[in-house]
Formats: C-alpha cells, structure tokens, sequence
C-alpha cells in the first residue's frame, strides 16, 4: 500500500479529517491518504500573512512526517510552501489551486474563482500567473461576510458559494468555476453538477493531477 502525505497548512484537525475522507475518494486500489495538520497558524487562512506563514509551517509538517510517501498534497488554497517543499521531496508535490486551476483552464476553457476570503484575491490571482493562465482567468467572485462565521456554517457556505458560481458564469463568461478553499472542499462537492459549467472541486482535482504524475510514462 502506497501512502499519499495531504498536509492542511489550516490548524484545524476536523479540516484535515474532511480533506482526507474527500481525497481517499478520489485515490485508486493500492493507494491511502493519510492527513497532517498545521500545529501553528489560524484554523482557517483568510489573509496574506497568514498564508505566508502558512508556507513555513508546511515545510515543517512535511518534514516531520516521515520519507515514505508516494506523493504529497498541499491543502491550502494559496498553495503555501509548495516551492519548499518540491525543492527537497524526492516526490511529486501538488497544491490544490495549482490541480484545479490546471484542470479548470484544460482546453483553453476560461475559469473563474468562487470564494470566501476577499484578503486573499491578490494571492489567488498570483497562482494564475504563475501558472501562465492569466489569459483564461476570469476573476473572482465572493461571498459576503465573515469567511470564518460562513465556513461555520455548511448549508449557508454551500448557497452563498452557489450565488459566486452564478455570478462568475453569468457576469465573467466562465465555462468552469473553482471553489477557491481546503476548507470549502465539502461544499465543493455539494456544488457539483448545479450548473451549466463544471464546478471544480480543488482536493479531487489534485488527486488526479498527483495520481497523473505517480502514473509510468
């Protein structure tokens, strides 16, 4: 049994268990996930320092957890510490808006970002350049409020959320829309096939990208 590290840079444990149990969903015969919490930092990042922050204390979960996994997951929107890690992992190392961003632009197709976290536009939006998909990239729409009260709250995360994807499909053009969080991952799930576009849920779109890249060539 081949075992999948997915590190939650959020210090929230209930978080992890949730990632875990939607990527082990997605994880092929012969393959466990098995999850890490961030011990320092917020139970949810909402802000650039945060998540900047965040990137250390990744590199840390990291190597703490051992040298036997197959591969590795960064659950966190922003993708913190990905750099780091990949640097020293003699695994491949997948962030989940990397997969979803890669996955939501595939063909050319223009995506948009639903979200909770305003303070983290500017970071998001860096992940698409980075990736060379500014060209595809059709912004961000938000929910209201505080995103910590929200995320509380599942059923009134998953309709706010849903009211996003509108807007992105109907006001931006997108033909694909990210649910923009680790910690939105079950709302991910529950948005899926509401709409006339994909809706992109980021902790399976990094499954299949990690899987992809464990897969010979």
């Amino acid at each position: 049994m081949q075992e999948i590290l997915l590190i939650n840079p959020n210090s929230s444990s209930a978080t992890t268990a949730m990632m875990v149990a939607i990527a082990a969903g997605d994880a092929p015969p012969g393959y466990r996930v098995e999850g890490r919490t961030a011990q320092d930092g917020p139970p949810m990042i909402v802000n650039p320092s945060e998540l900047d922050a965040a990137a250390l204390e990744v590199e840390r979960t990291w190597r703490g957890g051992g040298t036997h996994w197959a591969g590795v997951i960064i659950s966190a929107f922003g993708d913190p510490g990905i750099e780091r890690v990949r640097a020293v992992s003699r695994v491949p190392v997948v962030g989940i808006a990397e997969a979803s961003m890669r996955e939501a632009s595939a063909g050319g197709r223009r995506f948009g970002i639903a979200t909770v976290t305003p303070d983290l536009v500017g970071p998001i939006e860096g992940r698409a350049r980075a990736l060379g998909l500014l060209a595809v990239y059709a912004g961000i729409r938000l929910t209201d409020g505080d995103p910590r009260q929200l995320a509380a709250d599942p059923l009134a995360l998953e309709e706010a959320l849903a009211r996003a994807v509108q807007r992105s499909i109907d006001d931006d053009g997108a033909e694909a829309v990210i649910i923009g969080g680790g910690p939105l991952g079950q709302a991910a799930i529950g948005l899926q096939g509401r709409f006339a576009v994909p809706v992109i849920a980021p902790i399976p779109a990094a499954m299949r990208l990690l899987m992809s890249r464990l897969a010979p060539h």
